[in-house]
């Protein structure tokens, strides 16, 4: 595979780095650069203020959501060309963190799904970053088993009133709309009772409650519906048809997550490379490098599959089960370096001041919270289910449920 540029992609590379160079608020690229993982420094500035700003601007500029229509916000561009801005983008790029959800998850199920009003409506504001949205799917007795879920939606006139429980919802206290799943018919079998909507995040009876974690922040939400009516012509798809919504979502989802993702490689060659362990520097010791060619090795891995995403994304293709193998593979080596990089500061991995810690800490805000990343967007267990079976075809796992109306599958009291 040839990675150079074409003389088209070159020129469109020339003029994404001249516009960065003439707009990006540079007097944040030193603290976007420190940023630990999962949180953003943005110094003085407000984070969610900084985000907004820089991805209006782009908007503006003609630079945001560049695969969309035009009509929609984007700019009409090739993947290829999306791939360039994000090299080009650098370190501005951790601002748009913010606005992964929305127009890595969202934009493109209303785009598969929601009437032209509605995209027309929506779709500019996401882009711009004008308005936030989140992904409302997980409940606490169906985290993995999305199918299982419980929050119900049920037809009054005009209107659907929904009751019930989401959680993990990343950036609900930030957003202004969410994609909703529910079910609507209890008496069909789990995956073919649901039904998709879209809804304004402050209507009456939603209750947004953060929650707390282990690294201190309160990226997740629990997200409560009491007696919550959405119109109708908010659905996304047919009622029943919720699962089929649901999918495009998630295969977008594993391929937002699994291409964003830092894996912390560069991050921990540049400790190996400054921290002292024994005699000589850390990089010198040969069981450190063999650990570093082993990830430099899953890295271009990494790069390799995504590039084949992008190929098939750029013949016309939707993002298939095989980037479910991103985020798996990216999951499982960001807590291994995150592990090992505490083991080798020794003592010192207990600092948790960036301005003292060797590596500014970055690694133990890693270690708090890549646990998650093995979690959110889907378990290493249910990605492998869907490797195994999807890309690779073996044969499927037994489920006692299959089949059966959700109304009649046991539970526990």
């Amino acid at each position: 595979m040839d990675f150079n540029d074409t003389k088209e992609e070159a020129a469109f590379r020339a003029e994404a780095r001249s516009w960065i160079a003439g707009n990006a608020p540079a007097h944040l690229a030193a603290p976007l650069a420190s940023s630990t993982f999962g949180g953003i420094n943005t110094g003085d500035e407000d984070p969610l203020q900084a985000a907004k700003a820089w991805q209006k601007k782009k908007a503006d500029g003609g630079w945001a959501c560049l695969q969309w229509p035009t009509e929609y916000g984007g700019r009409g561009a090739t993947p290829m060309q999306s791939v360039i801005w994000s090299q080009e983008e650098g370190v501005y790029g951790k601002l748009s963190g913010t606005f992964i959800i929305g127009q890595g998850m969202c934009g493109p199920t209303l785009i598969a799904y929601a009437s032209e009003e509605h995209k027309r409506r929506f779709l500019p504001k996401m882009a711009s970053g004008e308005e936030i949205w989140c992904q409302l799917f997980s409940e606490p007795v169906a985290g993995s088993d999305l199918a299982g879920l419980r929050t119900k939606a049920e037809r009054d006139g005009d209107d659907w009133v929904i009751n019930g429980q989401k959680i993990w919802t990343s950036g609900a206290q930030h957003s202004d709309y969410g994609i909703l799943i529910t079910r609507t018919d209890p008496t069909v079998a789990k995956h073919k009772g649901l039904t998709m909507f879209f809804l304004d995040m402050k209507s009456p009876g939603v209750d947004i409650r953060p929650i707390k974690q282990v690294n201190g922040q309160s990226g997740f939400n629990e997200v409560y519906f009491d007696n919550v009516r959405i119109p109708d012509a908010q659905r996304l798809g047919d009622v029943g048809n919720g699962w089929q919504v649901s999918l495009t979502t998630l295969m977008n989802e594993r391929l937002a997550i699994g291409g964003s993702i830092a894996t912390g490689v560069p991050e921990v060659r540049e400790l190996v490379e400054s921290l002292n362990m024994g005699p000589g520097k850390a990089i010198d010791n040969p069981a450190v490098r063999s650990k570093l060619a082993d990830w430099y090795a899953k890295s271009s891995g990494l790069k390799n599959t995504a590039a084949r995403s992008l190929t098939a994304l750029s013949k016309g293709d939707v993002p298939g089960p095989e980037n479910s193998i991103g985020k798996l593979v990216v999951g499982g080596m960001m807590q291994d370096i995150a592990k090992f990089a505490m083991d080798i500061q020794g003592f010192g991995s207990l600092v948790m001041d960036p301005e003292v810690a060797e590596g500014n800490a970055r690694f133990q805000a890693m270690l708090l919270r890549s646990p998650a990343i093995r979690i959110e967007g889907g378990t290493d267990q249910i990605l492998r289910n869907i490797i195994a079976e999807r890309v690779l075809g073996l044969p499927a796992d037994m489920r006692a449920d299959k089949g059966l109306p959700y109304n009649e599958i046991p539970t526990g009291s």
